[in-house]
């Protein structure tokens, strides 16, 4: 299966892009749900979880309480680093199951970390989405409800897309998305073309 992995920092229009494709009949997987997703239904998982952070990161209902971890791994770069090594594994290997049971001519891997988990090496191409910055503010402000300068913060924290640019093989730029369908419709042709001839 010929695999492509999509990234854009916050605000991007990565998942615009991915909706796009899919309304072209492509399939895409969203690391970040899915991740959500197996640490709360795979055992294995939770298990490793718990021996790393405690059995109090899951509630006495079975799901992961999502701000008591998010409270310890971000106070704690190691403690971030060890839960990356926990679940991103799990993720690679989720997706490469969906990705054999998927009938589009190729896949879609959506991720924000795409080259800081290493998620890269599990695609064939790569395509990064930028957008002005100011833009990206306004839209995650829009979306969630917070403030500019959190999401300044946020996207400060995040790869810059001058990297993004130069580690992935195409780049969209996402500002109208009357100008982006035309622009994902050639990608799309390219990858399909790709998929056959590989």
């Amino acid at each position: 299966m010929f695999k492509v992995g999509i990234t854009g920092g916050i605000g991007s229009g990565k998942s615009t892009v991915c909706r796009l494709f899919a309304a072209r009949g492509i399939a895409v997987y969203d690391s970040d749900s899915e991740a959500k997703r197996m640490m709360n239904s795979s055992e294995e998982l939770r298990a490793r979880i718990e021996a790393r952070f405690g059995t109090e990161t899951y509630r006495d209902d079975g799901t992961l309480d999502r701000a008591r971890l998010a409270r310890i791994v971000f106070s704690d770069p190691q403690a971030l680093a060890d839960l990356d090594r926990l679940v991103h594994p799990a993720v690679r290997a989720d997706f490469a199951a969906w990705a054999e049971r998927q009938p589009s001519e190729y896949v879609i891997l959506e991720s924000a970390i795409l080259f800081e988990a290493g998620f890269a090496s599990e695609v064939d191409r790569t395509v990064a989405v930028l957008a002005p910055l100011e833009l990206r503010v306004e839209r995650t402000c829009r979306r969630d409800g917070c403030d500019a300068e959190s999401v300044r913060r946020r996207i400060a924290a995040q790869t810059d897309d001058d990297t993004l640019c130069a580690r992935a093989d195409f780049s969209l730029v996402n500002i109208l998305e009357e100008e982006l369908e035309p622009a994902v419709e050639t990608l799309d042709r390219r990858f399909r073309h790709e998929a056959r001839n590989r």
